[in-house]
């Protein structure tokens, strides 16, 4: 079992019920090999902390933006609550080294690892709820997640991947993109789509989606990595 305690000196934070701390970072698979553990898996914990995020997020913009539209405070909110980011705080934070994973889960690296670790920082907002109320809880979204706003509005995060394709192509090289489907399959029930973005003749991407507004934003947020476009 890791050692909390480093985590908490890290956090400067001191939790009350440890078995709470540990539940949050107790992965369903890690029990599958630890049958005796006591704790539960972390899954309840990151419903309760999702929740708790929301609200925080929704309180934070709502008293510090008081001219926006409640569509743009969505946006905003969706975007700093979206998977990539939650994950990239997780390892900040330095979750990684102490959450819970079965031998097969912990060979998985990359995209897989960070929507682990962002589930992992949602189960520990709940935990952290539990433990020591919503004032906490505050301080450490304020610090580690609102604090990244600014770049997430400096960049367009809050806006989909086909709409930042559409401005940086109209911008750049005066074409509006266009989707099209290239290829569908599977049963009624469980299809699949693969969509092409095209800048006029030229396919510039591809992506897979289990419908064709995922598929097609896959293929966006491709075709923003494949032009180098993402930055600009």
């Amino acid at each position: 079992m890791n050692d909390f305690s480093l985590l908490e000196q890290k956090l400067n934070l001191k939790f009350n019920n440890q078995d709470l701390l540990i539940q949050a970072f107790t992965h369903r698979s890690y029990l599958n090999e630890n049958k005796n553990l006591s704790l539960s898996h972390n899954e309840r914990l990151e419903f309760l902390g999702d929740a708790v995020l929301e609200l925080v997020i929704t309180e934070y913009l709502y008293l510090n933006y008081p001219k926006k539209t409640e569509g743009e405070l969505t946006s905003w909110r969706a975007a700093l609550v979206n998977g990539n980011i939650l994950g990239e705080i997780g390892e900040k934070l330095g979750f990684n080294d102490f959450v819970l994973l079965s031998s097969g889960e912990k060979k998985e690296k990359g995209k897989a690892r960070k929507y682990i670790l962002a589930k992992v920082f949602e189960a520990f907002i709940g935990a952290l709820y539990l433990d020591q109320g919503i004032k906490s809880c505050y301080n450490l979204i304020q610090e580690a997640l609102i604090s990244q706003l600014e770049f997430v509005i400096e960049k367009g995060l809050h806006k989909s991947a086909k709409s930042r394709f559409q401005e940086k192509a109209q911008e750049i090289i005066g074409v509006t993109p266009h989707y099209s489907l290239l290829e569908e399959s599977g049963p009624d029930h469980k299809k699949s789509f693969i969509i092409g973005v095209f800048l006029e003749k030229d396919l510039v991407a591809r992506a897979q989606g289990s419908s064709k507004q995922e598929a097609e934003e896959k293929a966006a947020q491709e075709a923003l990595k494949i032009k180098e476009w993402n930055n600009n």
